[in-house]
C-alpha cells in the first residue's frame, strides 16, 4: 500500500480482511443455524456496508440513529436495543425495528401497547455471570443498569414479550459464553420455553486468531435443540477486527530526556480504547521501548498532557513527514470519535482488493463547528 501520498489522518478499512471475518461469521450462521447481525455500536463504515448486508443477518442499534442508519445502509433486520427510549422517538424507533428490547419492567408497560402489535418485543435481562476483562465495559458488575436481574424479574408481566437479551461477554472466546449461558440458565431457564427468539448479545471474538468456533457452534446447536428458539448473535469487534488501520503523519520532533514524535492524530479523539481500556496500540514497523535502535514517545497534536500513544523503536530515525500506522483501528474507533481541541477527524478510505485505496469521506471545520 502506497500510503506516501496519502493525506492524514486517515481511517483505511482493507476490504480483504474485512470479507475473511464476514465470510466466518457466515460459516458460524450456517452451521449453527443462528442469526447473526453487526453491532453499530463497534462497526460502521458506510464504505463497507453492502459488505455487511451480502453476509449477515442485519444490525442491532443502541437509538434511534443507530436505527435509521441500518435502514438506510443495510435494510436487513434491525434489532434495537436502549437502557431507556424516549416518548420522542419510541414510534419511530418501533417502525423501524423487527426487534425492540426494553431494559426494565417499567419501560415495557409504558410502551407495550404502542409496541407488541407492530414488533417482536423482548426483555434485556442481567445474566449476573461475566469474565469482562475490565469492569467499564462489564454489564454485569455491581449495581449494573444494564438489564433485570433475577431478583427483580416479574413473570406474570411476560405477557406480548416473545424474547430475551443479555449481554455478557468483552472480546471473549467460547469458554466464557458457556459460563454465561450456564448462569442464564439457572436463573432465567423457567422463562425460555415461553419464548420465540434468544440474543446472545454481543462481545464473541469469533474472528480472533485461536477463538474455538466449534464450541460456539456446539452450543448454540444444543441451545436451540433444547428450547426449539432462534438465537441471535451481534458482534461488533468481530465484525471489523484487523480490518484495517490509522495512517498518520509525523509533524514535529521535540526532545526532553527523550525524543517525542508528534503526530496530527489523538489517542483521545481517535484512538479512546487506548486510554479507557487502556491497551497499546501496534504501529507497523515499530517496536517495543527499546527492541529498536531508535526509541521515540508517540504523542498527539492536542493539548492534552496525557494525550500519548506511548512508547516506540524503529530501526531508522523519524523524520518529519513519515507516515505512522496504526494496527487494527477500525472497530470502536470510528464510532467513538470526537472533535477534541478542534482536532481534525480523520478521513475514511477503503483498500480494495486490487490495491486502490478509495476515499469515501473527508471530514473538515464543519463537523467542529456543528458540535460547538
Amino acid at each position: 500500500m502506497d500510503i506516501e501520498n496519502l493525506q492524514t489522518p486517515l481511517y483505511i478499512l482493507e476490504e480483504e480482511k474485512l470479507e475473511k471475518n464476514l465470510k466466518l461469521l457466515s460459516e458460524v450462521k450456517n452451521k449453527s443455524g443462528a442469526k447473526i447481525l453487526l453491532a453499530l455500536k463497534g462497526f460502521a463504515f458506510s464504505g463497507a456496508m453492502d459488505m455487511v448486508s451480502h453476509y449477515l443477518d442485519g444490525c442491532c442499534a443502541s437509538g434511534l440513529f443507530e436505527a435509521k442508519y441500518a435502514k438506510e445502509k443495510v435494510s436487513k433486520e434491525i434489532h434495537t436495543y436502549s437502557p431507556a427510549f424516549k416518548d420522542s422517538e419510541i414510534d419511530e424507533i418501533i417502525k423501524l425495528s423487527d426487534h425492540i428490547v426494553f431494559n426494565s419492567f417499567r419501560q415495557w408497560q409504558k410502551y407495550k401497547k404502542r409496541a407488541y402489535l407492530k414488533t417482536s418485543c423482548g426483555l434485556r435481562i442481567n445474566p449476573e455471570v461475566s469474565a469482562s476483562p475490565a469492569q467499564i465495559y462489564n454489564p454485569c458488575s455491581l449495581y449494573s443498569r444494564l438489564g433485570i436481574t433475577e431478583k427483580e424479574f416479574k413473570g406474570d408481566l411476560l405477557e406480548g414479550i416473545q424474547g430475551l437479551h443479555f449481554h455478557a461477554l468483552c472480546e471473549q472466546g467460547a469458554d466464557e459464553l458457556e459460563m454465561v449461558l450456564k448462569g442464564f440458565k439457572k436463573r432465567f431457564g423457567e422463562y425460555i420455553p415461553l419464548m420465540k427468539w434468544v440474543n446472545f448479545g454481543g462481545g464473541h471474538h469469533i474472528t480472533k486468531e485461536g477463538y474455538d468456533i466449534d464450541k460456539l457452534i456446539r452450543l448454540i446447536c444444543d441451545f436451540r435443540t433444547e428450547y426449539d428458539v432462534e438465537v441471535y448473535l451481534e458482534p461488533g469487534e468481530a465484525v471489523g477486527w484487523q480490518s484495517g488501520v490509522l495512517v498518520a503523519t509525523v509533524l514535529d520532533i521535540v526532545h526532553n530526556e527523550i525524543d517525542i514524535a508528534i503526530l496530527d492524530t489523538s489517542a483521545e479523539a481517535h484512538m479512546p480504547d487506548t486510554i479507557i481500556m487502556p491497551y497499546r496500540p501496534r504501529v507497523r514497523f515499530g517496536g517495543n521501548k527499546t527492541q529498536k535502535k531508535y526509541s521515540y514517545r508517540l504523542a498527539a497534536n492536542t493539548c492534552l498532557a496525557g494525550d500519548i500513544m506511548g512508547d516506540y523503536s524503529f530501526d531508522n530515525p523519524l523524520k518529519v513527514g513519515d507516515k505512522i500506522i496504526f494496527e487494527d483501528q477500525i472497530h470502536y474507533t470510528i464510532v467513538k470519535n470526537t472533535t477534541f481541541n478542534g482536532i481534525k477527524l480523520p478521513d475514511l478510505a477503503v483498500m480494495r482488493k486490487d490495491g486502490r485505496v478509495e476515499l469515501v469521506r473527508t471530514f473538515g471545520y464543519e463537523e467542529y463547528e456543528r458540535r460547538n
